[in-house]
């Protein structure tokens, strides 16, 4: 009896062997994927306290506050920070309801055209940011007379960003249920008061969650924004100018200022969709 049980206990050891490897190897690759992505952001973040002049984590001369005291005294980082917003705020006025037409006209057309007006409406994305941003600026000045400012920088990031929300809007779109929308008509209620009361409603979490992909993407985009902007600037594109004559740490500060409120940010939204569901 003792024989065969050992006997078991090497053939269920030989079994497990391949599990435990695979197991491993998802580990650690588990573990370099986590270390790709926020190795750099610790190191960041621990670079903004040092106080060497350049930012370092090896060459470590001291903890200080004196970075983040100098932010607020650095004005253009200030105005292009309030650039940066307004820029961000404009843009989800003019992509969300952009992405919503052209999600209900792809949606709800039944035509043979609808595959190219998809190709058309999604190529904004495909075009280089560069190519968006020239075209809008020289477009707007010969046609209008509006050099480059916010404005033509708005402009510019709403051509592809609207492309984004129009994709999340046909995604929920397509599992709607157009029977209430259909019984709504045949009762005799106008097109308007169908989309106010039973498509906007359903689409309003997928509108809330483009205005903050929107906003973000507005906030970091640089390639077109720096062709579109002319003589203005946004936070980024001030940060990339600063790059070509080294890294300050005030960089770093403005980093980890971004993760904070990201991180905060994500934490209330978990906790308001936990409560929600709770409720």
């Amino acid at each position: 009896m003792t024989s065969t049980t050992l006997e078991n206990g090497a053939m269920k050891e030989q079994v497990k062997s391949p599990i435990d490897w695979a197991a491993a190897i998802l580990n650690g690759y588990l573990v370099i994927f986590f270390a790709y992505m926020f190795l750099p952001m610790i190191f960041m973040v621990i670079a903004a306290f040092n106080a060497s002049p350049t930012p370092s984590v090896i060459d470590w001369q001291g903890f200080t506050l004196d970075w983040f005291r100098a932010l607020p005294e650095d004005q253009r980082f200030i105005d292009g920070l309030w650039h940066s917003l307004i820029i961000a705020l404009g843009v989800i006025v003019i992509s969300i309801p952009l992405g919503l037409a052209g999600a209900l006209l792809l949606t709800r057309l039944q035509s043979q055209a609808t595959t190219f007006l998809y190709t058309v409406l999604v190529s904004p994305m495909l075009t280089p940011g560069i190519v968006l941003g020239a075209t809008t600026l020289i477009f707007w000045r010969d046609a209008f007379g509006v050099e480059g400012g916010l404005l033509t920088a708005t402009i510019a990031q709403s051509s592809f960003i609207a492309s984004y929300c129009m994709l999340m809007f046909m995604a929920r779109l397509q599992r709607q249920d157009i029977v209430q929308e259909e019984a709504a008509l045949d009762l005799g209620a106008s097109s308007f008061f169908v989309f106010r009361k039973i498509t906007l409603p359903f689409l309003m979490p997928t509108i809330l969650t483009a205005a903050a992909i929107a906003f973000l993407q507005s906030i970091e985009n640089y390639n077109t924004t720096f062709f579109a902007i002319g003589p203005s600037w946004t936070l980024v594109t001030e940060i990339g100018a600063r790059m070509r004559f080294g890294i300050s740490p005030v960089i770093n500060v403005i980093g980890v200022l971004f993760v904070a409120i990201t991180i905060i940010a994500a934490t209330v939204y978990v906790i308001a969709r936990r409560r929600k569901g709770r409720g």
